[in-house]
């Protein structure tokens, strides 16, 4: 199952500590903790959503049956749960295609900076996934890419909506579809429902 792998000597994560394996002797983990494990694995995984998943919170948050059910009645419900981006991203990962939803969650980000940092983080996001020669290029046509340059030249908070709404379109319609019929997600899904029932 790509991406699920949760290791049994997993150690608890510290600020932005890399993730490390703890030595020595290997237990078995209460299937209770799996909700913890998922919540360590993103920690370590997803870097960039640390500041949903706070580091400095010391009670372990559970994920819930419930919540990875309300990923399935859409994209942006998936979208609005950290835990739900962390595992979609790992998804798009065993896809090759991860450059859409950083894409995203940057032009979510991008919204929120005040207006005097805009041109610094507009010529980033560009550099990093527009441009035709961009190391995580996004899939958009020639006129979308040459609208967003010249946009990104002059940056207004909206900047990037059109091209950013492109990209969620195309997780929509391409990517999330094959994520809900995904082993990852229906085997998470499984787990915590046998958890809950019991």
């Amino acid at each position: 199952m790509p991406g699920f792998f949760f290791s049994h000597n997993m150690t608890e994560l510290n600020g932005k500590e890399d993730c490390k394996l703890a030595e020595g002797k290997v237990h078995k983990k209460k299937q209770k903790a799996f909700g913890a494990d998922l919540k360590s694995y993103l920690k370590c995984m997803v870097p960039h959503v640390e500041s949903g998943i706070k580091a400095s919170n010391s009670r372990n948050v559970m994920l819930s049956a419930e919540e990875v059910i309300q990923w399935s009645q859409s994209l942006e419900k998936l979208l609005a749960s950290q835990s739900g981006q962390g595992v979609f991203r790992e998804f798009l990962k065993s896809e090759f295609s991860e450059e859409n939803i950083e894409f995203w969650l940057a032009c979510e980000d991008y919204k929120k900076t005040k207006s005097d940092h805009l041109h610094g983080k507009a010529e980033r996001i560009y550099e990093e996934f527009v441009q035709s020669d961009a190391i995580k290029q996004i899939n958009i046509d020639y006129q979308m890419r040459e609208a967003t340059a010249k946009k990104a030249q002059d940056p207004t908070h909206s900047s990037f909506d059109e091209v950013q709404k492109t990209v969620y379109i195309l997780m929509e319609r391409d990517s999330y579809p094959r994520f809900l019929k995904s082993k990852s997600y229906l085997n998470l899904l499984n787990q915590l429902q046998t958890n809950t029932s019991k």
